[in-house]
């Protein structure tokens, strides 16, 4: 595992590379290998230089209070986990390959101008007309295409205050909550400890209509029931 210096600029970027694929260090929720690499960081990243980093770092900042209870090895330290280094290498090897695949359509430009089928100094009025009228039609044809409307399926943890907020008042709260692109499903109370229990639901929303960011905000603004919010997972349908 390759972890090794989160106090570098090289291990952030690892850190990075690693969370722009995930939400967790390892699994599908927060556990000790978040809390030893949160603990391992001296500060909250900058989220213009490392967006991924920072929104895992405030995600997980949210659990604090549930540190000693996530699942793990707490006796693990963060340079027990990440990438391993043929990974690493892969990843590298991937962007390399990339800028020469980019640049391939420029070098096509300079062929033989021979191979040009549609160099204007050989065609004549018929040829360019034929081949304004085929675009033409793909244009119509792509324009009539119906475009498909990207969803993601989207569990969220919503916590109260304490043992004593109305969680069905919580409940109702969060799902008077109504907007374009955004459909309420399944939910359930979760034990959290102490008496405590957070609402945990399910949502599906349109991509490109509902900021899951804003949407959290305007949960977290119902002040009289929520203490915070988590997105626990998400997956595109």
């Amino acid at each position: 595992m390759v972890f090794t210096d989160l106090h570098t600029d090289a291990g952030l970027a690892t850190l990075s590379y690693w969370l722009s694929t995930r939400s967790y260090i390892t699994g599908y929720t927060a556990s000790q290998g978040d809390v030893a690499c949160f603990k391992a960081l001296k500060s909250a990243p900058d989220a213009a230089k490392l967006p991924h980093v920072a929104r895992w770092y405030k995600h997980i900042a949210s659990y604090e209070d549930e540190f000693p209870t996530l699942a793990g090895d707490a006796t693990k330290p963060y340079t027990a986990y990440g990438p391993d280094e043929a990974e690493l290498a892969l990843n590298e090897a991937k962007a390399s390959a990339a800028a020469p695949a980019a640049a391939a359509p420029a070098a096509a430009a300079d062929d033989d101008d021979d191979d040009n089928l549609f160099s204007s100094d050989e065609e004549d009025e018929e040829e360019a007309r034929a081949r304004e009228e085929r675009l033409a039609e793909y244009r119509k044809k792509k324009e009539a295409k119906p475009k498909t409307i990207a969803k993601s399926i989207v569990t969220m943890d919503v916590k109260p205050w304490d043992d004593e907020t109305d969680m069905a008042g919580l409940e109702a709260a969060v799902r008077g909550i109504e907007k374009d692109g955004l459909v309420w499903g399944a939910s359930k109370l979760v034990a959290v400890g102490f008496g405590i229990k957070k609402l945990q639901i399910n949502l599906v929303v349109e991509d490109e209509k509902i900021s899951l960011e804003e949407l959290q905000e305007e949960i977290e603004e119902i002040e009289d029931f929520v203490q915070s919010s988590d997105i626990v997972a998400m997956q595109k349908l």
